[in-house]
């Protein structure tokens, strides 16, 4: 595992969050990526808290500059000028497609497996019972995929395709995310009432 010590703390990176980002949706949509993020880096052996600051600040930029003409490149450049290494801007600029940039390190393949569907679980949570994820199964995950009205401005291909990337299963990778996301509910307003 490599280490990164030119990182900042999770605070500075948090606060750099908060400085570009005052929607509650923008914001728990990064805790989602990061939890995931932190969650994938842990199986494969990665550092944690590099992947974490990865999926905490992948969006800072969107809700000031949401066009495709500015998100992503206008926080690679704000990173880069607080110092924030190539790598960790290259695997921002690889979730979008319209970057240009390929996904070619397992971290830039995770982010874009993970992107969409946490926004997509999070839908999922919030048409649950008591708006719970505690109460949600990947398989309702799976079954919502072929209603296009649902969460329709989530990209199915691309939830499909980042799975396939990463090389993991796609129902796995469902459950995968479900229950890390589940270990953050209070965070990201999705505690309801825990099943059972």
């Amino acid at each position: 595992m490599t280490s990164h010590p030119e990182l900042p703390s999770r605070d500075e990176a948090l606060a750099l969050l908060r400085e570009y980002t005052q929607k509650d949706g923008l914001i728990k949509h990064a805790l989602a990526v990061e939890a995931a993020l932190r969650a994938y880096a842990a199986k494969f052996g990665e550092d944690e808290h590099a992947w974490g600051l990865v999926g905490l600040l992948h969006d800072f930029d969107y809700e000031r500059w949401p066009s495709a003409e500015d998100h992503p490149f206008r926080g690679s450049e704000i990173l880069a000028q607080r110092g924030y290494p190539e790598w960790f801007r290259r695997a921002i600029l690889s979730h979008a497609d319209h970057s240009g940039v390929s996904r070619d390190s397992r971290l830039e393949k995770t982010l874009f497996a993970c992107d969409e569907l946490c926004g997509f679980v999070t839908a999922c949570s919030l048409v649950m019972p008591g708006r719970s994820i505690h109460v949600l199964k990947p398989k309702s995950v799976k079954k919502r995929f072929k209603a296009k009205a649902f969460a329709a401005s989530v990209n199915r291909d691309d939830m499909v395709q980042g799975a396939a990337d990463l090389g993991v299963d796609l129902d796995e990778h469902i459950a995968f995310v479900v229950a890390t996301l589940q270990g953050i509910a209070a965070e990201l307003g999705l505690d309801g009432e825990p099943a059972g």
